[in-house]
């Protein structure tokens, strides 16, 4: 579905993505875009990797969090902000204050991967920590926007976090043209809405698919009941995809832009990041791996394909890594379908 045709309900067009680009020139990186002959030959496709791993603080989510906190006003600005997440938007979120002289707020799961709570903290923002398994995060963040008057920006319900995560898109199409298929990591589904509002711009035949854990498939079965479906935090490797629900404001895009949510397990994501590893010299976290997994795996036919693929961040701590990979197949042990 082009824009033309799209709902015009959606909270985030593509204008908002051309201006979140211009707010982020000279200050977001212009992530590479990988090829592997391999990744070809195994996929049956030609794939362009966009490596936000290669992205300040590690992952995609700097995009948004500056954008959004780039469109406060000054008053707001003053106030802070306050945010909630397991990791990548966290950093995001803190680097993003710290460059706009803003005070960040950081809601945290006391079982955050070490280095993304450490990272968070050296770029200068507070953390508040909670049990993820018994409290709400949503409920704290509230909480302390009631009591010190800060802004809430959610990691994906957002339209201004939408539009600077679908700035990762915009550069993948300027840097390669159209595509045939564009695969996307999921989770809250921030970077998915963004990056299929790209596509129905400026690749309007490209058939956008987003991927998440099978352990946690609730943006799958939100897009497939057309409700948002809530979940309990999936027990997946994917830390920077454990969401329990996708947001409001992405339902209606998904529905007017994606084809479908497919999902990949643990061990076909030890795999990619094995291959990430080995064949293409780069750390991927799990969560990264997710869309780069479907596609190695043929999770749908696309043979002959131009095929983009969204790597959405490198922020994995080092024995879960080393774990990841001494457990993972090679795909050269994977019998291709």
């Amino acid at each position: 579905m082009n824009e033309a045709t799209a709902t015009p309900a959606l909270a985030v067009t593509y204008k908002d993505i051309a201006a979140a680009a211009k707010r982020l020139e000279g200050l977001a990186y212009a992530t590479p875009v990988l090829t592997s002959s391999q990744a070809d030959r195994q996929a049956d496709a030609s794939i362009f990797f966009k490596c936000e791993n290669f992205q300040r603080v590690g992952a995609f989510k700097f995009r948004g969090a500056y954008n959004a906190i780039s469109c406060l006003t000054e008053e707001q600005k003053q106030q802070g902000v306050v945010a909630f997440s397991s990791g990548n938007h966290a950093q995001g979120m803190a680097l993003a204050a710290r460059m706009l002289g803003v005070h960040a707020t950081i809601v945290m799961p006391s079982n955050a991967p070490a280095m993304k709570l450490a990272a968070t903290r050296e770029y200068g923002a507070e953390i508040i920590l909670y049990d993820r398994e018994r409290e709400d995060r949503e409920v704290i963040a509230a909480r302390l926007s009631d009591e010190r008057g800060c802004a809430v920006i959610p990691a994906y319900d957002h339209r201004d976090v939408i539009a600077g995560q679908g700035t990762v898109a915009k550069e993948l199409f300027d840097a390669v043209g159209p595509l045939d298929y564009l695969f996307v990591c999921t989770g809250g589904g921030g970077l998915l809405s963004g990056c299929a509002i790209a596509a129905a711009h400026l690749s309007p035949d490209c058939v956008v698919f987003g991927v998440e854990p099978e352990a946690g498939n609730d943006a799958q079965q939100s897009l497939r009941s057309g409700k948002i479906v809530h979940i309990p935090v999936p027990d997946t490797i994917a830390d920077g995809a454990q969401t329990q629900h996708i947001g409001k404001l992405v339902l209606p895009i998904l529905q007017a832009h994606v084809k479908d949510i497919l999902t990949v397990s643990d061990d076909q994501l030890r795999t990619q990041m094995r291959f990430f590893a080995e064949r293409m010299k780069i750390v991927v976290e799990p969560a990264g791996c997710l869309a780069a997994a479907a596609v190695m795996h043929r999770a749908i036919e696309f043979s002959g394909a131009k095929v983009g693929v969204i790597v959405s961040g490198g922020n994995v701590d080092m024995d879960l890594f080393s774990r990841s990979i001494a457990a993972a197949k090679a795909f050269s042990d994977i019998v291709a379908p």
